[in-house]
């Protein structure tokens, strides 16, 4: 059952953690300030199919998640964001898993700990907790608690804004089936660019990839990413953008969709 469910949760178990430009999958450096809150609503719809074994096996699902983000001070945020997500299994057209629910909740806490505003060049550390709220026995979940941290650096210039990210987490399974077939440290890398095209609207695109949860694996999954950031009004953006997976060990194709409130 692992085996089918593995592109599924490898979706699943690493969408938790919260990004702040979205779609982007890479952070940026930017914080809400001191007392300001951010509400951001996102959601995600995604496609994989693989042949392996002369079985056509085909996955779909998606997520939508909710995030609050507070400013504790100019150059410190806590994030905490709750996911709700969906998938489907099928093997050669015959339905081998199908389940939704609530994911795993996550705990952030954003730090801008150097910040060169005449070079427009900052850093942050972005350690965090997954905790499991999710049901780890229908793939939504590990079923124990898990850690990372996240390196940013920000770098502005005119109209172009350049982000790149390194992280590690360790992954915790609550079942055995789990620890015995995928990986606890996960290794990630990113870079993105957001350019301005006009006062209200910025295109945005991100590359990168990750350690593959999957101990059988040597591939690692790579993405690449496209989209769209319109401000509607000062403290509202909305954002549409596209993920395609440049191998097969990432998901093919996902669809994502969000909007950002700042009050």
């Amino acid at each position: 059952m692992l085996k089918k469910m593995i592109p599924a949760l490898s979706l699943l178990l690493c969408a938790s953690p919260l990004y702040a430009a979205h779609p982007l999958v890479s952070d940026d450096t930017g914080t809400q300030g001191q007392g300001n809150w951010q509400l951001e609503l996102n959601s995600e719809f995604f496609s994989d199919r693989s042949r392996e074994g002369g079985i056509t096996q085909k996955e779909s699902g998606g997520e939508v998640s909710a995030a609050l983000s507070f400013g504790l001070s100019d150059c410190i945020d806590l994030v905490v964001n709750c996911p709700l997500a969906w998938y489907e299994v099928k093997e050669d057209g015959v339905v081998a898993a199908d389940e939704s629910g609530i994911g795993d909740l996550s705990v952030e806490l954003k730090w801008r700990f150097f910040d060169d505003d005449q070079n427009g060049f900052s850093l942050a550390l972005k350690p965090g907790l997954s905790l499991p709220t999710g049901d780890e026995h229908k793939g939504l979940g590990s079923g124990e608690i898990s850690g990372g941290v996240l390196l940013i650096a920000t770098k502005a210039s005119g109209p172009l804004t350049l982000h790149a990210n390194a992280g590690y987490t360790r992954n915790g399974y609550a079942l055995q089936e789990d620890e015995e077939g995928l990986r606890k440290d996960i290794w990630s890398a990113s870079l993105a660019g957001e350019y301005e095209l006009s006062e209200k609207l910025r295109a945005v695109a991100d590359i990168g990839m990750a350690t593959n949860e999957e101990k059988g694996s040597a591939e690692h999954p790579a993405f690449l990413l496209g989209g769209l950031i319109y401000s509607a009004s000062e403290n509202l953006d909305l954002d549409c953008g596209f993920k395609a997976g440049l191998n097969d060990a990432e998901t093919d194709s996902t669809f994502l969709f969000g909007m950002a409130t700042r009050f």
